[in-house]
């Protein structure tokens, strides 16, 4: 039997985790950017207002990046996460700026055992970031892949 807290069938169609909340510094801001994504407006703030952003912004995969990292914090380093086999989807809907506060909250849509494994069974859920005004940032929706209680010792 595992130790884990989080085993397959801990999660429920139609729960809800919250994330918990990060401050986005401009100096994160840059330093992803400078390695993963050099476009001004995620490298100055001048280049920020500049742009349709409005000011100094994370890059999207800078933000698909933290919600990976609130997941890790959350729930997946204390679960029997076996990966995922891909993402659904990742949709940007507004800037992330230098100096937001983010949150997200997870949602499962479904779960459903392998038929090939059974062992092992599927979560799909869907995240929505937020920032400190309540507006919704980012939309993301995919599906893990976590062993069951009974059999991942």
């Amino acid at each position: 039997m595992t130790e884990k807290r989080w085993a397959f069938e801990d999660f429920q169609e139609g729960m809800t985790l919250q994330l918990g909340e990060k401050l986005v510094t401009a100096q994160e801001i840059i330093e992803f950017a400078s390695e993963f994504d050099a476009q001004p407006m995620h490298l100055d703030e001048d280049a920020g207002k500049a742009s349709i952003l409005g000011g100094l912004a994370a890059s999207g995969w800078h933000s698909c990046a933290m919600l990976m990292r609130m997941m890790c914090d959350a729930f997946l380093l204390d679960s029997t996460s076996q990966g995922a086999p891909g993402i659904d989807y990742v949709r940007w809907m507004r800037p992330v700026l230098a100096g937001d506060t983010i949150k997200v909250r997870t949602t499962v849509l479904a779960t459903r055992s392998s038929t090939s494994r059974p062992d092992l069974g599927f979560v799909t859920v869907r995240h929505e970031m937020s920032n400190q005004k309540s507006e919704i940032v980012m939309q993301v929706k995919h599906t893990g892949m976590f062993l069951k209680r009974e059999v991942a010792a």
